[in-house]
């Protein structure tokens, strides 16, 4: 379950609190066995330090830690649980909260405590003297049963504002109790950089306590306060994978890492595992089922994309002209956009990417060029649709038209029944290979029925298509782009098993836009299988 090696106390500490303070984020909702999953992948990462919940407070955080103990086994991460300091007037041996720490048998508790005199009055509802107390007596008794505390002084930054010489003393207590990190909380994510750098300054100048950050990120500062207080001088930063948590999120840890490691060169995980930085904050966006974020910095699938013709200019000369590292460093890649910004630089680029040397064919390349913004003011958009460009690409360049397949007609009707139930059935007929085709299939829904009509018709010749599969559709309705009037956009992903491809659509009507993507879609897959 854990690796003593992460418990040195010189290291620098990267603290990951994914699965519980990133956890309450809206719509995000873990199961025991997405948390172990996600552990797993902060674990490659190798991060020091994965809060995994709080037992006790939450069975499923209690489940959690149970099961880690034999289902874990981290290399480069030691769990911690999380926690809250003793109630007022109780023994920490009497409090179950308290208890729950101690059973999960967790190596590392951090201890969540008020540093904000209005808190501590208002929200624990006792003195500043016993929340005192509370923090001194739960840190000792911890200790006491073998395990290693860190504190949260939570509400800090506005603490120490409100009642600077409090919020000391909370750090000074945690610290003389044995607490071996205070992590200095910005809990209502509403600090700046400057600001928080003179406090955290001011906190090193007059306490020997080691320090830890932990922002949130309601200014859109928490990764730039994070690394304003590692230049102050605190040697724990704590953060969330992609930034997930509450309101507007938490530090990026991804972010915070990268930058560490990349900009400031302090190695902070293994230099071999910050190239899985991307594969992992993908990977983590899937077990939470929440949309990846494509401009994220480092990890996002547009991070390192070029679409501007200027730009792929100049990156066609030295990619670094246009970026900031190479996108390699965290397992990202450089991608060029085509659109109807793309200049001849553009399309030589995107034409490499594919494996098409267009290098001095200015010919091919005005040609593909006005081509692409023909289509372009059409509604056509191929910035997401890379293997609809491709096809396009080969039709300018003169290949041989992969025509697998002529349609004849296609039809799909949905009716609805006297009882309510709606049926929806497709016909497609096509010539291939010298044979006409004739398929008749259902769906849920008219463009389902299409897809299943079209590929079982032309499995029979080519039994490749068997694999093929929708795993994405999305439409837009593209208003004013014709007049008053309104034409469909259809993007469609299809993948072979181990590859995907976008193709896409455009036509007034949205059952013929997507007739056109799925065409397309079966073509491309056709010419990846190397079907002659």
């Amino acid at each position: 379950m854990t690796n003593d090696s992460a418990l040195d106390p010189a290291a620098f500490h990267i603290y990951d609190t994914t699965l519980r303070d990133g956890a309450q984020q809206e719509g995000l909702n873990l199961s025991v066995l997405d948390k172990l999953n996600i552990a797993k992948h902060l674990d490659a990462l190798g991060v020091g330090f994965i809060e995994g919940g709080w037992p006790g407070a939450n069975p499923k955080d209690t489940e959690f830690f149970a099961k880690a103990l034999t289902d874990l086994n981290l290399k480069n991460a030691t769990l911690a649980a999380f926690g809250s300091t003793r109630r007022p007037g109780v023994k920490p041996q009497d409090d179950p909260m308290v208890r729950a720490l101690v059973d999960s048998k967790a190596k590392v508790v951090t201890l969540v405590a008020k540093s904000f005199d209005r808190h501590v009055e208002l929200a624990l509802k006792t003195t500043l003297a016993e929340n005192i107390a509370m923090i001194k007596d739960t840190v000792e008794y911890l200790i006491s049963q073998g395990q290693r505390v860190f504190l949260d002084a939570e509400h800090f930054f506005d603490g120490y504002l409100s009642n600077r010489d409090y919020a000391l003393e909370v750090v000074k207590t945690a610290n003389e109790a044995g607490a071996e990190v205070v992590a200095l909380c910005d809990t209502n994510g509403g600090m700046l950089p400057n600001q928080l750098g003179d406090v955290v300054n001011d906190v090193l100048s007059v306490s020997k306590a080691r320090l830890g950050i932990h922002c949130h990120d309601d200014t859109n500062c928490a990764v730039a306060n994070t690394l304003s207080a590692v230049d102050a001088g605190v040697t724990h930063v704590q953060g969330t994978a992609n930034g997930y948590g509450e309101r507007s999120g938490n530090a990026n840890l991804f972010s915070v890492v990268a930058n560490l490691q990349l900009k400031k060169g302090k190695i902070v995980v293994p230099s071999e595992s910050i190239k899985e930085m991307t594969r992992i904050s993908h990977a983590v966006s899937e077990i939470t089922n929440i949309s990846p974020n494509q401009h994220q910095p480092y990890v996002g699938f547009s991070a390192f994309a070029h679409k501007a013709g200027l730009h792929a200019s100049a990156v066609k000369i030295d990619p670094m002209l246009y970026q900031h590292i190479d996108p390699a460093l965290v397992g990202n890649d450089m991608r060029t956009l085509v659109s109807d910004m793309a200049g001849r630089a553009s399309i030589e680029l995107k034409g490499r990417e594919m494996g098409y040397d267009l290098t001095g064919n200015k010919e091919i390349l005005t040609k593909v060029i006005e081509k692409v913004k023909e289509m372009e003011s059409r509604g056509f958009t191929f910035e997401a649709a890379d293997a609809s460009f491709e096809l396009l690409l080969r039709n300018q360049l003169g290949k041989e038209d992969p025509k697998f397949f002529t349609v004849k007609s296609w039809k799909a009707t949905v009716e609805q029944s006297a009882a309510g139930t709606v049926s929806t059935e497709a016909t497609v007929i096509v010539d291939a290979a010298g044979q006409e085709l004739t398929e008749t299939a259902k769906g849920n829904g008219p463009v389902n029925a299409l897809d299943n009509a079209l590929r079982r018709s032309l499995e029979k010749i080519y039994p490749e298509l068997a694999k093929l599969s929708l795993i994405d559709y999305k439409v837009r309705i593209l208003e004013g782009v014709k007049g008053t009037g309104a034409i469909t956009r259809v993007l469609i992903e299809t993948t072979d098993g181990e590859t995907h491809w976008d193709t896409l659509g455009v036509h007034e009507n949205v059952i013929a836009a997507s007739w056109n993507a799925i065409s397309d879609a079966v073509t491309y897959g056709l010419l990846k299988a190397n079907v002659k």
